[in-house]
């Protein structure tokens, strides 16, 4: 490197050093068919970790089966563990760390998927799902941040280095956070100290069962991204109660997938792409009639999140790590200049998974991901994959893949 830079000296979060400043980010594979690791999951990881990546995160790993939102996402439970362990193990190997985001979806579920009517933290109707969501009793609240707990002995058992608890993006625990989803009477909700009640429960139970061991980051949201949410300030308060409550590193990202989904993730939703792998026969024509007034697009810039996040910076102590829209070397030592303390990536990763290791090699490195979305859209179907590692695409989804990536 003609450069010193941070990039790729080591980074340590709580009881764990990783070997440079790279987290693959926690974003959904769509590889469990059956609610368990598959063979492709196991592959897609292992070669990420080969790619150079200081820690890999397997993602959206529900703690109970009320907290699947696809049929092919994970949840954790004991008969899976051996495959996770085969999976951290081979990981391990590469001498990478291997993370497990735990969460539960919330209101975002069907009862087909879930074994029930779907729970949040208060009562309603999800346009998106589109379902019924009933408001979550007291004593299910107590219950459910002792599953989060579970979860992380479960992840120790197979392995893991670390849990990142997910508190954005419109999951369950944001859902009580927000004023959007928490419109309860009780202690849980109105003030935001009464909405973060939930969280803090689970970080008690998630921080009991880590003990000294395990590491535990928290995906939490700078702003909700919509009129009627969280924003800046509120978010930074949330971020306070997470550090005194012992978390080791916070990843700051946005968006609510209910509600302003295209905020997460910036660009636009490619709706052709999204239509085509559904099975549902009703449901592609009303997504295609809808689809760009439910789903809007939001404009897409390298580093999207930078700004709100340096607010964080200087309101918290702990390690940060920053995450949205890092496809190159130069933002990559930006955002580390500025004084985070790790970067977390998944389609550049999706797009190559080498990244890491030729950003090693060139200091100019940049990934070839245009944020034409398509892996958004068919992971929803079918497993997450990049549109140029596909062949044979359909040339009306090239045609609009190609539009979409001319506008970011």
């Amino acid at each position: 490197m003609t450069r010193e830079s941070k990039l790729f000296t080591p980074l340590t979060i709580g009881p764990l050093t990783l070997r440079n400043r790279t987290i693959r980010a926690a974003a959904f594979e769509g590889m469990c068919p059956g609610n368990a690791p598959s063979e492709m999951l196991h592959d897609y990881h292992l070669s990420v970790a080969r790619g150079g990546i200081g820690m890999t995160t397997i993602a959206y790993a529900a703690v109970v089966r009320s907290g699947l939102s696809f049929p092919h996402q994970l949840w954790l439970r004991p008969e899976i563990l051996p495959a996770l362990r085969q999976l951290t193990d081979d990981i391990h190997a590469t001498g990478a760390a291997a993370s497990i985001q735990i969460g539960h979806c919330g209101n975002m579920s069907h009862k087909g998927i879930c074994g029930c009517t779907p729970i949040s933290a208060s009562s309603g109707f999800n346009i998106y799902s589109p379902t019924l969501v009933r408001g979550m009793k007291k004593e299910e609240i107590v219950e459910m941040a002792k599953a989060f707990g579970q979860a992380v002995n479960m992840a120790r058992e197979a392995g893991f280095d670390a849990v990142e608890v997910h508190a954005g993006h419109g999951y369950l625990i944001s859902q009580f956070l927000s004023p959007y989803t928490n419109h309860r009477k009780d202690e849980f909700g109105g003030s935001l100290e009464n909405r973060m009640r939930f969280m803090r429960m689970v970080m008690a139970e998630v921080m009991k069962a880590a003990g000294d061991d395990m590491a535990v980051l928290v995906k939490m949201n700078t702003r909700d991204g919509f009129r009627g949410g969280m924003e800046v300030p509120e978010c930074i308060e949330v971020a306070k109660a997470l550090e005194a409550a012992g978390v080791h590193a916070l990843i700051l990202s946005g968006g609510f997938v209910s509600r302003a989904p295209m905020y997460v993730m910036r660009g636009a939703m490619p709706i052709r792409s999204l239509t085509y792998y559904m099975q549902q026969f009703w449901l592609p024509i009303g997504v295609r009639i809808a689809g760009h007034m439910m789903i809007p697009t939001v404009p897409f810039k390298e580093a999207y999140f930078f700004e709100d996040a340096l607010k964080f910076r200087e309101a918290v102590k702990l390690p940060l790590v920053y995450v949205g829209g890092l496809v190159s070397r130069e933002k990559i030592d930006m955002v580390l200049d500025a004084g985070f303390d790790g970067v977390s990536m998944a389609r550049a990763l999706l797009n190559e998974p080498d990244f890491v290791n030729r950003m090693g090699r060139e200091e100019n490195a940049r990934n070839a991901c245009e944020h034409a979305n398509y892996c958004i859209a068919r992971m929803y179907s079918r497993e997450m994959a990049c549109h140029k590692h596909i062949p044979d695409l359909p040339k009306k989804l090239l045609k609009e893949l190609e539009s979409a990536s001319k506008k970011n």
